[in-house]
């Protein structure tokens, strides 16, 4: 079952999923995560998803703490909560560190930034570039969930957005003459031609000192 759109904020899902969300970050066995509270919420809103059940079906009290994480975030999961930037500060950092390896595909006089986009829900974060134009569209906060699956998200915005500026296709395939597109494979971040049976062009960040082909 596809998950639930996301709870509204300030709603009473929102506050008590957030209250589930803490909880499962201190990583306190002392203060092991409750789910049921959420769980009942949900069910009383018309959400009858698979974590719901098996919440609402279990005796919490006899499950152990790695379980009831796991109900947790399943349930989380379910909702679609997501606990932005301010709850989870580290994903911005994530998203800068990123940008930092992607721009280096970039002839660019200056450094581009990350910017908060007040008014988005879900959470989301935009790219300016060093003459103060923004890009179109954002960053989803939880695309600084991962690392590697950060750098290939920020190189998809830029190749996004700047192909809207310039209206050019770029990068290309010195090979086939084709757009590549920033994707994970084998856990890294790389520009991938999708022609014949497919092939990397170039790491994300060393787009400019690949060898021509």
């Amino acid at each position: 079952m596809p998950p639930e759109p996301a709870p509204h904020p300030g709603s009473p899902v929102e506050h008590l999923a957030l209250a589930l969300y803490l909880s499962l970050r201190t990583g306190s066995p002392a203060a092991a995560p409750d789910p049921v509270p959420l769980a009942c919420a949900l069910f009383d809103a018309g959400n009858q998803g698979d974590a719901v059940r098996d919440v609402l079906e279990c005796t919490p009290a006899a499950l152990h703490e790695p379980e009831l994480r796991g109900l947790a975030e399943r349930l989380l999961a379910e909702c679609a909560f997501d606990p932005g930037f301010t709850h989870a500060p580290e994903r911005l950092e994530v998203l800068r560190g990123a940008l930092r390896v992607a721009v280096r595909d970039l002839d660019l006089r200056g450094d581009a930034h990350l910017v908060l986009l007040e008014d988005a829900f879900p959470p989301a974060a935009g790219v300016v570039l060093a003459d103060g134009r923004r890009l179109g569209g954002g960053l989803p906060a939880s695309a600084g969930d991962d690392p590697t699956g950060a750098v290939a998200a920020v190189a998809d915005h830029l190749q996004e957005g700047l192909m809207t500026l310039t209206r050019r296709v770029w990068p290309v395939c010195d090979r086939h003459g084709l757009g590549v597109h920033a994707v994970v494979r084998n856990g890294s971040a790389v520009w991938w031609c999708a022609a014949a049976q497919g092939h990397p062009l170039a790491p994300v960040g060393e787009l400019t000192r690949r060898p021509r082909q």
